[in-house]
Parts: C-alpha cells; sequence; structure tokens
C-alpha cells in the first residue's frame, strides 16, 4: 500500500493519500482547497489514479478539496449518504465497501460531530485479513473527540458521539492504527494532542474522555470554546451554497 498523509501545522489539518499501487488505484480524503494539484501530482508520481475522493463529513473549519478535486480526476466525490450539499455527490451508506486493487475500504457511520460524519477502516489484502488504520475524521481524536455543537444540538450530538465511539471505533481490534483529520491547533475539539496518529489500545488507555460514563462525557463536550466566525462562512462553501473566493 501506498500512504501519503498531509498536514498543516497552521490550523491542525490533515488530510490523506492512500491505496494500492500495484494496480494503480488511491483514494484522497479529506483533502484541502489549496493542495488540489499537489494530491494529483502526487498520485501521478506514483503510476496511481484517484478513483474515489471523501470527505469524511462537511467541514467548518477550512475550505474542502474534495468537489473541485473530484471533477479534476474524474473520480467520485464520496459523503455519507445523510449529508445536506448542493454538490453532486456519491452517497455512501454505512457498512459499504469500496475496492481500490487490493486495499478495501468500509465505511462507517460515526455521526456526532456531524450528522454526516464517516470513519473510513483500511484493510490491505497483501497484509492480511483484518483491518490495517481507521480514518476517523472529527470523531475521534488523539487524546480528544470532535466537538458536537457546530451543527446546533451539542448535547444530543454529544451522545451520538458517545454512542459511535464506543460502539463502533472502539470496538475495532487494539492494534488498529487511527488517522484523523485533525491534532493540536485546530479549533474542532479541545485537548488534542499534538501527534497526528495514535491506536485503539493507545486511545482506550489514555484518551480521558473514553473512560467517562455517557453521561459525563456529555457533559464534558458541552464545555466547548465558542465557534470562530469564519466557521458558518466555510460550511457554506463546502455545502456548494457560497462561491469560494481566495
Amino acid at each position: 500500500m501506498i500512504f501519503r498523509p498531509y498536514h498543516y501545522f497552521e490550523t491542525g489539518c490533515a488530510a490523506y493519500l492512500f491505496g494500492c499501487g500495484g494496480l494503480g488505484e488511491c483514494a484522497v480524503v479529506d483533502a484541502h482547497e489549496k493542495d488540489v494539484d499537489a494530491y494529483q501530482a502526487f498520485a501521478r508520481s506514483k503510476g496511481m489514479r484517484i478513483a474515489y475522493v471523501f470527505d469524511t463529513h462537511v467541514h467548518a473549519d477550512h475550505r474542502s478539496g474534495g468537489p473541485a478535486l473530484a471533477r479534476q480526476a474524474g473520480a467520485p466525490y464520496c459523503l455519507h449518504e445523510s449529508a445536506d450539499v448542493a454538490w453532486p455527490f456519491e452517497p455512501v451508506r454505512d457498512g459499504q465497501v469500496m475496492v481500490l486493487g487490493n486495499t478495501r475500504i468500509r465505511v462507517v457511520y460515526t455521526p456526532g460531530h456531524t450528522p454526516e460524519s464517516v470513519s473510513l477502516v483500511v484493510t490491505d489484502l497483501r497484509r492480511g485479513q483484518a483491518p490495517w488504520f481507521v480514518l476517523t475524521g472529527d470523531t475521534l481524536f488523539v487524546g480528544a473527540v470532535g466537538r458536537p455543537d457546530l451543527p446546533g444540538r451539542a448535547r444530543e450530538n454529544a451522545a451520538e458521539l458517545y454512542d459511535s465511539i464506543h460502539e463502533k471505533l472502539l470496538c475495532l481490534p487494539d492494534d488498529v492504527e487511527i488517522y484523523p483529520a485533525h491534532f493540536s491547533g485546530s479549533v474542532c475539539g479541545a485537548g488534542m494532542s499534538g501527534k497526528p496518529s495514535s491506536t485503539i489500545a493507545f486511545e482506550k488507555r489514555w484518551n480521558p474522555l473514553l473512560s467517562k460514563s455517557r453521561a459525563a462525557f456529555v457533559e464534558a463536550l458541552c464545555e466547548v470554546p465558542p465557534k470562530p466566525a469564519e466557521m458558518e462562512r466555510n460550511l457554506r462553501i463546502n455545502q456548494g451554497r457560497e462561491a469560494s473566493v481566495s
């Protein structure tokens, strides 16, 4: 497997390109607007075509490059089927498996940060049948979890987030690696580590929010800093309801 993370240290964001080098197919997850050409160039340098473009959710902290990259690459732009956007997109559902040569992507619906949030569990068949890593979007971070207040209904969303993490992500094998969409410096959660990756076992042991009861988890997540003003505009742009002007 070819795996390339993109870390944006000024904003605490991450994007990912990965796929099957042997058969030359890859996916890009949580692309940023400014790096659309860079993802294409890297894929070409490895003899790969971009077969899928995913956003794990509709982002509010930065402008997504997903729709533009999908158009340029001639690939489907994938969001959970519940996503409320004006863009044309390929709806994906919980449990759906996408194929990239020897790489498999299983969609796991993990609402809470936003109603349409998904995580992507990735397996490399040349390595084995067990999952290798999971791209957790803004659901589970290193040392923290996503904020639940962006779409409103913070308390209800926090309860959904607890269920998504405990009933879906923490059920993965302990050695599965975690690659979230953010690390320290992002406004999409509080208390994130500056380390951009982890494992299921490490988060079970050290993430302070994961040892809380459901009620205590909800209370803790309702104490979040105010939303930056630009989040509302970024959200409208990423929904395709306002033009992006650099």
